[in-house]
Formats: C-alpha cells, sequence, structure tokens
C-alpha cells in the first residue's frame, strides 16, 4: 500500500466502532483520537529499556550536583505538563555531540555538549520543555504504532486483533529509539509545548531561539559520536528559529518578571568537560590509547571507529568486517574464553594459549551464525591486564574472512601495556567562567583570558557574532582550559 493511502487508513480506524480496541487513544495534548498500538504501561517499559542502555552504553556526567540541577528543573516542567504522574527522569550524558532526546513514557538526556554550547538556564528549560512535549504528546507511540503497521500490513480486520497491539519487533529497541526521529508537524508541535511549558515556568521564551541559532551555526558534527547529532535527529535550526520568531510576536515577552538564569547556569558549567574526554580513552594515529586502563591497541588504519562507553567498534570501508573490544566479566582468560566458546550458536575452532607483549591470553577460532542466517568466521583473543580480562573479537561472513585475517591478527596481537608518561597524564579540556573586568572586544578577551580553542569556537559557545563583538564590563564569559 502506497504511503498515502496508510496515512489516511489511521484516522478511518479510529472512528470505526470498535475504536477502542483497534489501537486509538486520546492524544493527552490536543484530546483528539491517536493512533496508539502501544499501550502507556508498554510506553514506560520500552523507555525505562533504553534509558538503562543510554547510561549503560554512552555513559553519564559524573557531576551529582550539575545532574541535579538538570533534574531539577525538568521535574518542575514536567510536573506541570498534560502527563504529571509519569516516571520522568533527566540526565546529562557524556558525549561532546550537542543534542537532547526523550524516550517513551518520561526519560529525558541532554548532552555535555549542548550543556557547553548553551548559555542560560531559559535556554536549558527551552530544551527540557521541548523533549517533554514529545513524550506528553507521545510522539514515540505514534511513530511506533506506524512502524508496527508497516511491519504487519495494514488489513483493517487484522488490526482489530489484540494481538497486533503487542510490542511485537518493537520490544528491545534499546538505543536505536534515540536515533528515532519525529516528523516535522511533531517537531513544530514539541516547539508549541516546550514554548508553552517555559512560560508558564516564568522564563524568557526568547532565549529559545538562541539555541537554535548556535545549532545552526555550529552545523553537524556528530559523525564520530556513538549517538546522532541535533542536526540528525531535528529539522533545520533555520526553520525553527523563524517559527519560534513567530510565536514570540504572539505573546509579550517583555513584561513581568521572565527569567533568564545566565549566573546559576553557567555556574554549573564550571570545570565541566569540553569536547572529547581523554581519559575515557582516544585515538591517535591509528592507537586507541587509555589512559585510565594503561593500555593500547593497534587498529586498522582506514577503518573507521569508535569508542563506545562499553567498547571499542572499527567495521571494515566495506563493512563487510568487524572488530570489537571489550571487557570480559570473568577474572581469567580460560574461564572467559571457556564462557564464550560454550555460548549458544558459537561452533568452537582452535584454542591456544599464548603471551602477547608479556601479558598472558588465550587465542581461539570460531564460526557463529548471525541473525539473518550468515555464517560468521572470527578469531577471538582474551588477554589478563591490570586485573581485568579484555576481549579483542575480529569477525566477517565465511566467504570474506580471509581478506581481513591478518589485520584481526595484527589487532589483537598489538594490545599491550601503556607507559607513555605523556599520554597517562592526559587530562581533558575544561570549561571555566570568567566576568570581564571591564567592556571589551572578544578578541581583547581571548588575549587577557586565553582558551584552548579557536576564537570563532569560542565565540560560538558564548554566543557571540566573531572577534569583533563587544562584550559589557560584568559579563560572565566561558573560556576552555586546555587539558
Amino acid at each position: 500500500m502506497r504511503p498515502i493511502a496508510r496515512q489516511l487508513l489511521v484516522p478511518i480506524l479510529c472512528i470505526l466502532p470498535l475504536a477502542s480496541q483497534s489501537g486509538c487513544a486520546r492524544n493527552p495534548v490536543t484530546g483528539d483520537l491517536q493512533l496508539a498500538l502501544i499501550s502507556e504501561a508498554q510506553e514506560i517499559q520500552m523507555g525505562q529499556q533504553a534509558a538503562q542502555d543510554v547510561a549503560t552504553s554512552i555513559g553519564l556526567v559524573d557531576d551529582p550536583e550539575l545532574q541535579q540541577y538538570v533534574s531539577r528543573l525538568g521535574q518542575q516542567l514536567a510536573a506541570a505538563s498534560e502527563r504529571p504522574e509519569l516516571p520522568w527522569s533527566f540526565a546529562v550524558v557524556d558525549d561532546p555531540t550537542p543534542n537532547a532526546f526523550a524516550l517513551p513514557g518520561g526519560p529525558i538526556f541532554i548532552t555535555r555538549g549542548l550543556m557547553n554550547l548553551m548559555s542560560t538556564e531559559a535556554q536549558l528549560v527551552s530544551v527540557l520543555g521541548h523533549e517533554i512535549g514529545h513524550v506528553t504528546a507521545r510522539h514515540h507511540v505514534t511513530r511506533l504504532s506506524r512502524q508496527q503497521l508497516a511491519q504487519v500490513g495494514l488489513g483493517v480486520g487484522g488490526i482489530l486483533f489484540p494481538d497486533l497491539q503487542q510490542l511485537g519487533g518493537i520490544a528491545g529497541a534499546g538505543l536505536q529509539l534515540v536515533f528515532l526521529s519525529h516528523g516535522r508537524d511533531a517537531e513544530r508541535q514539541a516547539d508549541d509545548l516546550g514554548f508553552r511549558y517555559s512560560l508558564d515556568q516564568g522564563y524568557d521564551v526568547r532565549e529559545m531561539a538562541l539555541v537554535f541559532e548556535s545549532l545552526q551555526r555550529l552545523g553537524d558534527t556528530g559523525e564520530s559520536s556513538s549517538i546522532p547529532s541535533w542536526l540528525m535527529t531535528h529539522p533545520a535550526p533555520a526553520e525553527r528559529i523563524e517559527y519560534v520568531q513567530e510565536r514570540l510576536a504572539t505573546v509579550d515577552a517583555t513584561s513581568g518578571q521572565l527569567r533568564i538564569g545566565t549566573q546559576p547556569y553557567l555556574s554549573q558549567l564550571e570545570g565541566l568537560v569540553y569536547g572529547e574526554n581523554p581519559r575515557n580513552g582516544f585515538f591517535r594515529d591509528g592507537l586507541f590509547l587509555h589512559p585510565d586502563l594503561r593500555f593500547q591497541v593497534a587498529f586498522p588504519g582506514q577503518w573507521p571507529r569508535q569508542n563506545l562507553a562499553q567498547a571499542v567498534m572499527a567495521i571494515s570501508p566495506q563493512q563487510d568486517g568487524a572488530i570489537q573490544l571489550t571487557l570480559a566479566e570473568e577474572d581469567t582468560p580460560t574461564t572467559a574464553a571457556r564462557r564464550f566458546l560454550s555460548e549458544q550458536g558459537i561452533q568452537p575452532g582452535q584454542t591456544a594459549q599464548q603471551s602477547i607483549n608479556g601479558l598472558p591470553a588465550i587465542l581461539a577460532s570460531f564460526r557463529a551464525q548471525a541473525q539473518q542466517g550468515q555464517t560468521l568466521q572470527g578469531i577471538v583473543g582474551f588477554v589478563a591486564h591490570g586485573g581485568s580480562v579484555y576481549q579483542i573479537m575480529g569477525y566477517a561472513p565465511v566467504g570474506v574472512y580471509g581478506t581481513y585475517d591478518q589485520l584481526f591478527q595484527q589487532t589483537l596481537r598489538s594490545f599491550r601495556p601503556l607507559t607513555d608518561p605523556e599520554t597517562l597524564s592526559v587530562q581533558p579540556e575544561r570549561v571555566s567562567i570568567v566576568r570581564t573586568p571591564e567592556t571589551m572586544r572578544l578578541s581583547e578577551f581571548d588575549r587577557r583570558f586565553p582558551s584552548a580553542v579557536s576564537i570563532d569556537e569560542l565565540a560560538l559557545i558564548n554566543q557571540l557574532t566573531g572577534a569583533d563583538a563587544l562584550i559589557p564590563g560584568g559579563t560572565l564569559m566561558k573560556r576552555v582550559l586546555p587539558g
């Protein structure tokens, strides 16, 4: 069925006599009938599961005061929303990519990168309000329900069966929900709701446009991150700036005591990591170096790589081979290898006990059946170092494994202790807040209070136009201290 026909079918289903059993519900925001093959209980369960995946796989900023600050503001907004009874939660993700995202049923996350890009509490509240709007309007439910329809077919008789209200293939989506993008209408409605939620709490909604302007200037920098950038999951900022300005024309945002909250917001950024945190591991000339865990591994030079909270991944340019480095749960290479080779679907091959750069290790070949029915061939090594066991695995389809076998072997055997003092002592760049002693231009500020970033980037994070921007005396400014 063509997409236009599918869209027309949804309102038809919701006016049938058995609409209450056909997967329709009242939208909490508009009161209109809404396609909902997912119950509220399932919505909450799905979001809670995905939130655990985010915390585990991406990681949260280790700053209790910052986390409490964001949570307090978010909870105030959510308590006054159309769905105050949901188990709302708000947290800052330890990722340098500017973004914020909501999960079904209440969990909301904002990245460290977006926190560093914004400058006021009013801006933060506008972003949290937007994400709350996605949840209150059940945008995830609508999007996932439409995906469910596409999976099971669109026969009217089939939709009336209660079995189709189960999660089905959507269950266990986990981090896939982070990449879920909403349509333009949903984003506009979320902007409307975020605008209203912010204004109702007494915040200056004019600050909302400044967030979009900063994101527009930044551009798309999410290529190497574990999560997508804002521009990959939201409509173009230029369109949204225009829309917010239209909304501003309908309200008197200058009357009363609308809050901006520059000082309380920037005080929370003092000392916050800026950009990538090398203490979590970083790549240098093909080497993955981890100062805290004191090891290094050489990955194939031309392979796209990604450093996640629980794994380091590299994918071949042809996307038909992969290397994965993780921590094993077991205490010794022997027990780790025994557990892995006994897993369902694994066909063990040759196993050998070896020493890799002076570290005790076990290497094993294997075959495994992929979910798509394809047979994979691989090699896995378990290396003991620093009281932990590291699992390094290379695999590819049986037909192409020979192309990568040597690369897999080289990567696995490159694991060694990290001993370089300079690398072991590397520290991340951090935000520092400075109050200007007098009126000056940004170029003068940069000379008197040097930053580890370019003056263009300094202008961006302070939401100024450029080096010639005039800064009044007594203004709170961000700068970035070197690691």
